[in-house]
Parts: C-alpha cells; sequence; structure tokens
C-alpha cells in the first residue's frame, strides 16, 4: 500500500474548461465536484477494453474523457438510456457491479468515479472488478474521505454552541441524503483493495473544507433545480451564459484550487490489478 499522498500529473491551468460544460446540465455544487475530478484524468492512460463501472447517465465521461470508454455498467436502466444519446461508450449494459457478465481477465482498465461510496455491498464489487481485469490493469476511482462529516459546516456550528448530538444528527442525515455508506482514510482503501487484489499505486486528497460548505449548501439552495429536474428532465430552464455566469463566477475560485489539497475531504486513487 502507499502510505503518503503523490501529487496528480495533471495541471491545475488544463487548456480545457471542464467547469463550464458541467455547469450547463448539473446543479453547480454537483457541477463544481464533477469539474474538479474531470481534470485528473489528462494525464492517466486508459489502456482498451476499458470500463466505467457505475457509469450512469455517462453525462461525466462525456466531458473527462478524450476518447469512448469501451463499456459503461450500471445497474440502471434510466440512466444508461440517457448515456446511450451521449455518445461516450461504445457498448452500455446494466448489470450489478458484483456480477458483471464478462469474461475473466477481460478489461485492461476500469475506472469508478464518485461510485464506490454509495455500495453497500463493497467487497463483493472490488471482488468483481479484479475478476473482469487483467493482471497489471489500473483502476482508477475516486471517493468522499474521512474529513466529509467533520467538514460539514452546519455540524461544526451545532458543535461549535454545545449541541454535539444535533451536530451527529445532522451529520447522519447529510451523509443519508448524499446515500454515503463509506467514507474512509487511504489506509482502509489500502486494505480493502489489497483483499480483492489489488495495490494502490497512488492517491491525492482534493476539494477543500471551504468547496466542501459550496457543495453542502448547494444541497439545498439547489432545490428549485430538483423541482425543475423532476417536471422537465433537465436541471435547469435556461442554459445560457446570462443565466449561469453569476454562479460560474461564485464556484470558479473553488475550481481554482491547488490540484491537491492536504484537507482535501475526497481522495483519488490509482490502483492496479496485482
Amino acid at each position: 500500500m502507499v502510505s503518503n499522498s503523490q501529487t496528480p500529473k495533471s495541471d491545475l491551468h488544463s487548456s480545457k474548461d471542464y467547469l463550464w460544460p458541467h455547469l450547463r446540465d448539473l446543479p453547480y455544487f454537483r457541477a463544481l465536484l464533477r469539474a474538479v475530478e474531470a481534470r485528473f484524468y489528462e494525464g492517466i492512460d486508459l489502456p482498451s477494453p476499458s470500463l466505467d463501472l457505475g457509469c450512469g447517465d455517462g453525462h461525466f465521461a462525456s466531458i473527462a474523457f478524450e476518447r469512448a470508454i469501451d463499456v459503461g455498467l450500471d445497474p440502471w436502466w434510466q440512466p444508461l438510456r440517457e448515456a446511450g444519446g451521449r455518445g461516450a461508450y461504445r457498448g452500455l449494459v446494466q448489470a450489478e457491479g458484483a456480477r458483471m457478465p464478462f469474461l475473466d481477465r477481460y478489461f485492461a482498465c476500469a475506472v469508478s468515479n464518485s461510485v464506490l461510496e454509495h455500495i453497500p455491498h463493497l467487497d463483493a464489487v472490488l471482488d468483481e472488478t479484479a475478476r473482469v481485469l487483467r493482471p497489471g490493469a489500473p483502476f482508477i476511482f475516486c471517493v468522499p474521505n474521512y474529513r466529509f462529516l467533520s467538514g460539514l459546516s452546519l455540524g461544526r456550528a451545532f458543535d461549535r454552541i454545545g449541541w454535539t448530538s444535533l451536530g451527529n444528527a445532522y451529520r447522519a442525515f447529510f451523509n443519508r441524503i448524499s446515500r454515503h455508506h463509506h467514507c474512509d482514510p487511504p489506509e482502509v482503501w489500502g486494505e480493502r483493495l489489497a483483499r480483492a487484489g489489488f495495490q494502490i499505486e497512488r492517491w491525492w486528497h482534493y476539494f477543500s473544507p471551504a468547496a466542501l460548505r459550496t457543495l453542502e449548501w448547494g444541497h439545498y439552495f439547489g432545490l428549485p433545480s430538483w423541482i425543475v429536474h423532476l417536471l422537465t428532465g433537465r436541471w435547469m430552464l435556461s442554459s445560457a451564459g446570462w443565466n449561469l455566469t453569476l454562479t460560474k463566477r461564485l464556484v470558479q475560485r473553488h475550481y481554482d484550487e491547488p490540484t491537491a489539497a492536504e484537507d482535501g475531504v475526497y481522495t483519488f486513487y490509482i490502483a492496479r490489478r496485482t
């Protein structure tokens, strides 16, 4: 296991703007996080055949990856229908991550962007991912870490005035609405991955506590977007520049943060099948 972090190969001053394409289609707090993550893949080789584990609607892949991923896999049909219209995958498969319909050692790499933290039966999914990957194949993923819950602003505010039980209740509530089952440090991920047949090569923390506050409050301020999505299937009524310029200005400073942050509340991992 790798015991300390290393700086990502991606450059903070990327020639490509990942923020604006995400803002046009997603609530601003989710767009910010996904845009930050998209930069990391610039310096990572994804050999074919490639697998996107938990591809969802394919929006992230359509922006982050320069070429189509060979297979996008997800257990839900509706997101896969959306992914089919984005052209980000050569093929789409509806299946559980713990029961993939692929031959042993079929894939040369796999990615899973902000997915693994939502899976209760994680060990089974990691075992199955190891089965379908070739020896030496990279497995790239990112997840919230152990600082996520302690960094929530409302929980910290309750703690400061002595309402610790209310702070804990708020953290449990936010974890539930975020559908998080795993917010762990690299040591835990290293042991978990080793049991499945992986070794961590590099990792780094990212997304500062200040950026987390933007994400946290975005869940509440973004309620109108949720209503629009419920009624129309889109997250906003207009993606025109006039409607998003101010929003972009507000989140740009977090997008421009250093790529790796020691106090970051998310962690990006590059592991390899042993």
